[in-house]
């Protein structure tokens, strides 16, 4: 099924780009969700499953609201006011959707979604919207803690070098240069974007004007929209370099590092490429936990690394600073 988004020069004026973490949130969810496993993010699946199942989050809201596939309920990605909202900005958001928007969106749910599991929230959502998205708001936090904020740094990244080069490529090439090459199923054609999709059609007149053009990573392998009058369409699309988010980074200044941090430290910044606990730490370095926990708390303190935690324990991650010393 192919529809069109029609532009004037005013649409093309108003096209922006956003970094959004909700975007992240249920592209993310639907990811570990799918199976079999996508190939690009097994790594990061192989890690954050588990925490996830544990926390029974794999049968809470989030389950009831993101299918792996189809229709994704409009409220969770609210329309972004600038080009970097904050997760709490977007929670904030997501509290306040009316009633009325609420209940339209889970009408489309249940036309896919029919005999399904996650029936009772819906319910509980439908009757009372103000209370129920309070829970799933505090839900969309605690996953965000087991799943992406040990990533964010890395994800962050890669979303925001996406916007930037697309944004220089607008002020040499164009608004529609940068619209044809999002990805292989748009295509701009006479003043229209095109879309070839299997779910939900997108045209001007049930949208507002101008465009929201969302780099993830985890949208692969299609785009997804959101399409919700007066607000302004919504595409979210594959970021450039997405599916290198979750390789290992080189550690060729290690030895540079260590000269100023430490050999101790500097091992636990070149383990932590993956976010791992103060025991998996001590495990693998071959240090103490004391130890492993002082140097931590330093490294912490210095900005190198952030913690998180999930259930019990508490997992540890490179900040993007610590990504650049160790990768200049």
């Amino acid at each position: 099924m192919e529809s069109g988004l029609t532009f004037s020069a005013a649409d093309l004026a108003q096209t922006r780009f956003a970094v959004s973490p909700m975007w992240e949130v249920v592209t993310g969810f639907r990811v570990l969700a799918r199976r079999p496993d996508s190939v690009p993010h097994q790594r990061w699946i192989s890690q954050v499953r588990p925490r996830i199942v544990r926390a029974g989050l794999d049968r809470g809201w989030l389950a009831a609201l993101v299918p792996a596939q189809g229709y994704l309920v409009d409220f969770l990605n609210p329309t972004p006011a600038g080009p970097f909202p904050t997760l709490d900005a977007e929670l904030d958001a997501i509290r306040r959707t009316p009633a009325e928007r609420v209940r339209s969106d889970l009408d489309m749910l249940a036309k896919e979604r029919e005999g399904e599991r996650g029936a009772s929230r819906a319910r509980l959502l439908r009757d009372d919207p103000a209370a129920a998205l309070v829970k799933v708001a505090d839900e969309i936090e605690t996953y965000w803690e087991l799943a992406l904020a040990p990533y964010w740094a890395r994800i962050q990244q890669v979303l925001e070098a996406d916007v930037f080069h697309r944004a220089r490529q607008v002020a040499e090439h164009g608004s529609t240069r940068v619209l044809s090459e999002l990805h292989e199923t748009v295509r701009w054609d006479d003043g229209t974007l095109r879309l070839v999709r299997r779910h939900c059609s997108i045209s001007r007149d049930q949208v507002g004007s101008g465009l929201l053009l969302v780099p993830s990573v985890f949208a692969w392998p299609r785009v997804l929209t959101r399409s919700v009058h007066p607000d302004p369409p919504q595409l979210a699309y594959p970021a450039r370099g997405f599916g290198a988010v979750w390789e290992p980074r080189t550690t060729d200044a290690m030895e540079a590092v260590a000269a100023v941090l430490g050999r101790s430290r500097t091992l636990l910044l070149s383990e932590l490429d993956t976010p791992a606990s103060t025991t998996r730490l001590a495990m693998h370095c071959g240090l103490s936990a004391a130890g492993v926990s002082q140097h931590l708390i330093a490294l912490r303190n210095a900005g190198l690394v952030t913690a998180h935690r999930s259930g019990r324990s508490v997992l540890y991650a490179r900040t993007a600073i610590a990504d650049r010393l160790l990768n200049p």
